[in-house]
């Protein structure tokens, strides 16, 4: 077999073929099929890159705008650590890695998880779930006295409130901007994240009571809301931190209505059906989603448990 030495300046992406069987587990040599005799090329010193990083460093720098679409259509599922309780020991904390503390099941927390995850920095920010039922005490103690999640351990500090997170997430890691440069689209992006709360309380409320006028009115501005502008399905046209700080509540909002209130929130919604079938198809977000039907189960035992 003739060996054909070739030397490289950067890096190889890998990837799989059924021409080439050998090719997913060699570090740093292809094989090649000249004529009738194999040839391997070897490649000293080089780097195989996920296609994930490769696509990342070939497209945008730290602070450049880029195209989502790369990001949200990243397949590959990340393994999730398991949660961590009043038995588990910490992280080592403070020694200059970036991390992430959430709940797999707050929404206030997946917002942040999906910044994280649009902005392709699986690698870079570790994820830190904690059990909320059974917390641990150097949570509190030694890491954000407010014992609440999400939080960012970063440069050796600690920030929380979602909101506060996921501007800052998009804002001083490399990745594609989650927030527009138009200022029309700016202040509108301020008018609807101000109205998140407003929008959850006026949801949560309409799920004690027997009704859905009170729901209906929130959904009717989300749809109005995503009327105003025709270059995408979403609430600035294209997607933002917008649609990322109302995805999880709208994930937990939609099976619920449907399930237990028989309410479809989509109905008559044109523009809310279509966004919930972008969002979908979004695979930064949906590494993040929970199953529905726990979702409806946990809603369940949070509002009908008090009537």
């Amino acid at each position: 077999m003739a060996i054909l030495n070739v030397s490289l300046r950067g890096t190889a992406a890998s990837t799989s073929s059924s021409s080439l069987p050998s090719w997913p587990h060699l570090s740093n040599s292809v094989p090649f099929y000249l004529s009738k005799k194999p040839v391997i090329a070897k490649f000293p010193n080089t780097t195989i890159l996920s296609p994930l990083k490769l696509r990342l460093q070939a497209s945008f720098g730290k602070k450049t705008r880029a195209s989502l679409s790369a990001i949200m259509a990243t397949g590959g599922q990340e393994v999730l650590p398991p949660a961590l309780t009043s038995t588990s020991d910490p992280p080592p904390l403070f020694d200059g890695k970036t991390r992430l503390y959430i709940s797999y099941q707050c929404p206030y927390a997946q917002r942040a998880w999906i910044s994280r995850n649009c902005k392709g920095l699986e690698e870079k920010i570790q994820l830190v779930p904690i059990d909320l039922q059974d917390r641990p005490a150097w949570y509190k103690e030694k890491v954000y006295p407010p014992n609440k999640v999400p939080s960012l351990e970063h440069n050796n500090e600690v920030k929380g409130e979602s909101l506060d997170l996921i501007r800052y997430i998009d804002s001083h890691f490399e990745g594609p901007s989650l927030f527009p440069d138009d200022p029309a689209k700016r202040e509108f992006a301020e008018e609807l994240l101000s109205y998140t709360d407003s929008f959850n309380k006026s949801v949560f409320a309409s799920f004690k009571e027997d009704g859905t006028e009170a729901a209906g009115a929130a959904f009717d501005y989300i749809e109005t809301a995503l009327s105003k502008f025709e270059d995408g399905p979403f609430f600035l046209g294209t997607f933002s931190l917008v649609d990322i700080a109302y995805a999880p509540f709208l994930e937990r909002f939609q099976p619920f209505s449907l399930e237990v209130k028989k309410y479809d929130i989509t109905a008559g919604r044109p523009k809310l059906a279509a966004w919930f079938e972008e969002m979908n198809k979004n695979l930064a977000y949906k590494k993040t989603r929970r199953d529905p039907k726990e979702l409806v189960e946990s809603y369940r035992r949070r509002f009908l448990a008090q009537k």
